[in-house]
């Protein structure tokens, strides 16, 4: 067992035993337990940076052991500097995450710590899978922790929202299945993902394949018109469930498309890249003006992941260093910004119960420590320099400039409309003179909130300003499967 199986299995341990022993009257063991669990599986992930070799494009870190043996399925897993990232992203999420729980969550806690748990590791199930079915496996099997989190902890829509999310995410994959199997057989029996990296598959079958993979990530990451279960979902997920969903959950879509629409059907991407640009820049435009009209906090960030989101598939697909790993790093910083977003709107809900902006109005006067978390927040939402919100949209908008300048500029009104409906929400919630009784009631934030809101504001901040050592490890990737599309095209 290797450093990547212990970052997998240490966390879902650890969920189900908590599922299996937990008990309400047992609630502070069960959050010490979670907290020291998720401490312990970032801790594992940590030597996967500090030990990666910067220099190779192959995969790191690998395990292999026969699964099936009647039809040749591989425990097979492993890292390149495309996707070790996101392990760690993903441990770090869940320690804030616990955090998040720690008080405002008071009934079935067990239940409630064993879910993230257990998603955490599927999480980095998905990206660390080197065989195509237990990709699938761990890439549904997430789908079971969230449903449950949102339909349990989430609002008085839940059931329908949990429903809706479940739904459009499990159809979107069938026609993934039906590729993989498809794959499965045209390499001679092998589910090995770098094995049909290298099949010569004609343009019609390449075609064919890069929709399925399409239904099935574009749904998760996700992109306009199949983007519409996201804002339910957001607005009836607890705190938790919106940091996670907005911070790791969205990536596995766009993850998708780098180690399979791309490299399985390079000459296919070529020719349909600019259905993906289109449908990226009505994300960036179109849901950015959406963003501005909307009166919930929860809804206008859900509305801003979406168009930030349509950066990363609009990095991927200009087919340049420069805007693939722009979209990468945007995966990242997103991870962050969102996740700390959510954070601010959960810290604020809790002690009024609402998410209208019209329920707040002078939190500064109040809650002036907490306000300068949001606020600077807000601004890396917005792209500021500085801010890891920033590096990647500005990576990506340089890469299309080099490809086409008027896309370029399409793009880059992004943050035009990045920066008018955060400010006008930072405007009216936290400026201004003391709008209510509840605005003047409200306690600032605790030691909890501080240390969690201060986690994300560190990452933020160290990835704005000093983006090298993001940009280093998956450097060599991002170029080898450059290569591999240009060669193809040949």
């Amino acid at each position: 067992m290797g450093l990547l199986s212990v970052a997998i299995w240490l966390p879902i341990t650890i969920g189900v035993l908590l599922l299996a022993v937990g008990r309400d009257a047992f609630a502070g063991t069960v959050r010490w337990v979670a907290l020291i669990g998720a401490i312990a599986s970032f801790l594992v992930t940590i030597p996967l940076i500090s030990g990666f070799d910067t220099g190779t494009a192959a995969m790191q870190f690998t395990e292999n052991l026969l699964w099936i043996e009647r039809f040749n399925v591989a425990y097979k897993l492993g890292v390149d500097g495309i996707s070790v990232w996101f392990v760690l992203l993903t441990a770090f999420i869940t320690i804030i995450v616990v955090i998040a729980g720690w008080e405002v969550v008071t009934e079935r806690v067990h239940e409630y710590m064993g879910a993230f748990m257990i998603l955490s590791g599927l999480m980095i199930g998905v990206f660390s899978a080197l065989d195509g079915l237990l990709f699938y496996v761990f890439f549904e099997a997430t789908l079971i922790p969230m449903y449950i989190i949102i339909g349990v902890w989430g609002g008085p829509r839940r059931v329908y929202a949990a429903f809706k999310f479940f739904l459009y995410t499990l159809l979107g994959s069938l026609l993934m299945l039906v590729a993989l199997l498809y794959l499965y057989f045209k390499s001679g029996g092998s589910f090995d993902i770098l094995t049909w990296h290298k099949l010569p598959l004609p343009m019609d079958v390449q075609t064919l394949l890069f929709f399925a993979f399409f239904a099935a990530f574009s749904v998760k990451v996700p992109m306009w018109p199949v983007h519409t279960w996201l804002p339910d979902a957001h607005v009836e997920a607890p705190t938790g469930g919106s940091v996670v969903l907005a911070a790791i959950m969205l990536k596995l879509g766009a993850y998708g498309f780098l180690r399979f629409s791309m490299p399985i059907a390079p000459d296919a991407s070529r020719e349909l890249d600019w259905f993906i640009i289109s449908l990226s820049l009505v994300a960036v435009i179109y849901i950015g003006l959406v963003a501005l009209v909307q009166q919930d906090m929860k809804k206008l960030v859900a509305y801003s992941s979406v168009a930030h989101m349509g950066f990363v598939t609009l990095g991927f697909f200009i087919f340049n260093e420069l805007g693939v790993s722009g979209g990468i790093v945007q995966m990242i910083s997103h991870g962050f910004v969102s996740g700390a977003m959510f954070l601010c709107i959960g810290v604020l809900y809790d002690r009024v119960h609402s998410r209208e902006i019209s329920s707040y109005g002078g939190v500064v006067n109040t809650m002036p420590r907490f306000t300068a978390f949001a606020v600077f927040f807000a601004m890396a939402n917005c792209g500021l320099p500085g801010t890891a919100g920033f590096v990647g949209e500005w990576m990506v908008i340089l890469g299309t400039v080099k490809v086409n300048f008027w896309l370029g500029a399409l793009a880059a009104t992004a943050l035009i409309f990045g920066a008018a409906y955060t400010l006008w929400m930072v405007k009216r919630v936290y400026f201004g003179d003391v709008a209510n009784d509840n605005v003047r009631a409200l306690t600032d934030i605790n030691s909890r909130e501080f240390v969690m809101l201060a986690l994300l504001a560190v990452a933020t901040l160290y990835m704005g300003v000093y983006p090298k050592p993001f940009t280093d490890v998956m450097h060599v990737s991002v170029t080898e499967l450059l290569k591999h599309i240009a060669i193809s095209k040949l």
